[in-house]
């Protein structure tokens, strides 16, 4: 794919070519989450249960490092916006060595804190579920640093607005999982070890040809030589925009794991419907968390290039794009919902609590939620992402955890209780994120 040329104006055409791929890449990646959920489902109920309860964990490292990448690459998206090369592929080579550092003291963490993960945060589970989980745990978290490498990769080139080399990436990754899982759940009888080997070989080929294709001479931004040395102005930088972006996307996470102790105790029936819904409920969002992500694109270079007056307009424009294509992706799976339920091999209790969550997910999710996650990425992108950090953190911990647990503990909603919290704190960073976004204070905190 032709790389776009820098400067601030999008066409319809440039933003079709930007979408598309990113959207075909999400519907990859949750394929093939929701392929490794129906094929380990296989294996039984307590399989699927162990592998939903680490995949959460794993999650909060997916969304990290994509969204650190992301943050990080608004540098060299606002440096694009000013026509600066040079300084745009050197901020690329600093985000390659600040991800490269931090997933290598994240993984050693991760290891040395299994037991309290798998015993403290998973909550009381039963034997044959915690026994799976820790091998699941075991061989995947080793695939944590080249996650970092491959996001770290996908969002440069996003930021470029060249997203269909990352989308033709992830599409290879994503065969090599799928039919990794195939072969040896089906054809060689492994348990939970037959997802976890194919995912820790699929991001070793990612990070491999992220690596490879950043050195290309034809792109706009491009890593003529990866260093060890770091620039202390860079990496502020990237601590400025990266990791309070990072933190931002690990706290919300954050959340979800820590209700998990919360699930765990309502049964492997709630268990396995949360993780149901965790799986297709993604579905519902795949085209807005796209039009995010070109969100990111857009509005950096138009704040690098110093143009707030286009940031503005191609914010709303992309806000229409995601209430669109939103409303046709879940117009459609609720058409298919019936279809996909009967892939999983759990009980009829499992199923009715999956049906009823996606359901609410659905309705909610048309109205309210790319005002709740597309629009904050234009402030973002603009480099206000102390504010949204704050807005994220608190209504995670008002909202989505205390009055999740408030509602599925105490007031006796159960697995439901959760999610119509979760409903909740959309709405809390609704009424924070407009109100800042029809502001001015974001349009001075770039570069």
């Amino acid at each position: 794919m032709e790389a776009k040329p820098i400067g601030v104006e999008f066409s319809n055409r440039d933003l079709r070519r930007l979408i598309v791929p990113l959207i075909i890449e999400q519907t990859l990646a949750i394929a093939v989450g929701l392929c490794d959920s129906i094929m380990v489902s296989q294996v039984g109920e307590a399989a699927i249960s162990a592998v939903s309860l680490v995949d959460t964990v794993n999650v909060l490292l997916v969304g990290a490092f994509a969204a650190l990448g992301t943050g990080g690459a608004v540098i060299a998206g606002q440096y694009l916006g000013k026509r600066d090369l040079e300084k745009a592929g050197h901020s690329s080579a600093q985000l390659m060595l600040f991800m490269v550092e931090a997933s290598l003291l994240i993984m050693a963490l991760f290891y040395l804190g299994k037991g309290f993960v798998l015993g403290v945060v998973f909550g009381r589970v039963e034997p044959d579920v915690a026994a799976y989980a820790n091998t699941y745990y075991l061989i995947v978290e080793s695939s944590i640093p080249f996650l970092a490498v491959y996001s770290a990769g996908a969002a440069l080139f996003r930021v470029m607005g060249n997203s269909g080399i990352s989308m033709w990436v992830s599409l290879v990754m994503n065969i090599i999982n799928v039919v990794g899982n195939a072969i040896l759940i089906f054809g060689f009888h492994w348990g939970v070890e037959g997802v976890a080997v194919p995912t820790v070989a699929s991001r070793v080929f990612a990070a491999a040809a992220m690596v490879i294709l950043l050195q290309r001479k034809d792109l706009p931004l491009q890593i003529e030589r990866f260093t060890f040395k770091h620039d202390p102005y860079v990496v502020r930088n990237i601590l400025r925009f990266g990791v309070t972006n990072g933190l931002e996307s690990s706290m919300f996470q954050l959340g979800k794991i820590l209700l998990l102790s919360t699930v765990s105790v309502l049964g492997t029936a709630s268990v396995a419907a949360n993780a149901i819904g965790n799986n297709i409920a993604t579905f519902h969002c795949m085209a807005g968390n796209a039009t995010g992500l070109a969100m990111v694109t857009v509005v950096s270079q138009c704040v690098g290039a110093g143009s707030i007056e286009k940031a503005r307009y191609y914010t709303k424009k992309l806000m229409k794009v995601a209430y669109v294509s939103m409303a046709i992706c879940i117009i459609g799976i609720e058409f298919a919902l019936p279809i996909l339920l009967k892939f999983y091999n759990v009980s009829p209790e499992a199923e009715l609590y999956a049906r009823q969550i996606l359901r609410m997910h659905a309705i909610m999710t048309i109205l309210i939620w790319p005002v709740a996650f597309v629009l904050p990425q234009a402030l973002r992108a603009a480099g206000d992402t102390r504010f949204t950090m704050l807005v994220s953190t608190v209504s995670m911990w008002t909202m989505r955890v205390c009055f999740g647990i408030l509602l599925a503990r105490h007031l006796g909603y159960g697995v439901l209780g959760i999610w119509m919290a979760m409903f909740a704190d959309w709405v809390l960073r609704i009424a924070l994120f407009v109100p800042r976004w029809c502001g001015h204070r974001w349009e001075s905190m770039g570069l």
